[in-house]
């Protein structure tokens, strides 16, 4: 009798459990707190200030001749004409402004400190008493107008970008054959200014959202041959 009346007990308690359902909560308690937006480091539309230094490296191989295989048997060899034998250290700046998130126009401004030769000979116009390759120290400069396309990551602080532009480059130097074969065949091309372009792409990362830093790598393509050079920057970007 007294089991019966135990698993009658233990039964009505099973039930009474069974009735009363799942535990109930409070809309309060129920209540999720949305998690804070993410930073955004880039807005939709803003100006770039940017300054940085450059590495610049000719696109032609220089291989030039011995000064007397090109005045006596016309040889000149391979060199750049404009900006310098191997390679020249410099820098610059622009300005962008973004008018969308993704797309900026912009100008810029270079210099760069260049060193090159000219043959010196030993008739007229030089009149030397021995031949010999002159040193050409010089300043290439530029002023491009750039098209500019980025994509920052959203909630983050990176940002690549692309970008082209189109202007003049001036302060060239080097020596140039004439290709006429005579004597004083060589012009010595001090302050040659010529047309060109540039075509570049890079990586900007905020420290702030209004401060950066940049680095790229351009391909500066000017008229005429063996003119061509590299362009390697890095710098600091001022957002406002």
């Amino acid at each position: 009798m007294k089991k019966f009346t135990l698993a009658i007990a233990v039964l009505g308690a099973f039930c009474a459990v069974s009735l009363a359902g799942p535990e109930q909560y409070s809309g309060k308690e129920m209540k999720q707190v949305a998690p804070p937006p993410c930073p955004e480091w880039y807005s939709d539309t803003e100006w770039n200030i940017s300054i940085w230094g450059a590495y610049a490296f000719s696109g032609t191989e220089n291989d030039r001749s011995l000064i007397e295989d090109a005045d006596d048997l016309n040889i000149y060899g391979t060199y750049d004409r404009f900006l310098a034998e191997d390679h020249a250290f410099g820098g610059g700046a622009d300005v962008k402004y973004f008018f969308r998130r993704y797309f900026g126009v912009g100008i810029e401004g270079l210099a760069l400190r260049g060193h090159s030769k000219h043959g010196v000979f030993d008739h007229a116009p030089n009149n030397a008493n021995e031949e010999f390759y002159a040193s050409d120290d010089h300043t290439i400069g530029g002023a491009l107008g750039t098209f500019t396309v980025r994509y920052p990551f959203r909630c983050s602080r990176f940002a690549p970008y692309a970008w082209g532009g189109i202007g003049g480059y001036f302060g060239g130097s080097n020596d140039r054959p004439a290709g006429n074969g005579t004597t004083g065949r060589f012009m010595d091309n001090q302050n040659d200014s010529k047309f060109g372009g540039q075509v570049g792409g890079g990586l900007e990362v905020r420290v702030t959202r209004h401060i950066g830093i940049t680095g790229d790598f351009s391909w500066n393509i000017l008229e005429g041959p063996h003119n061509d050079f590299g362009l390697v920057r890095t710098g600091l970007n001022f957002a406002f």
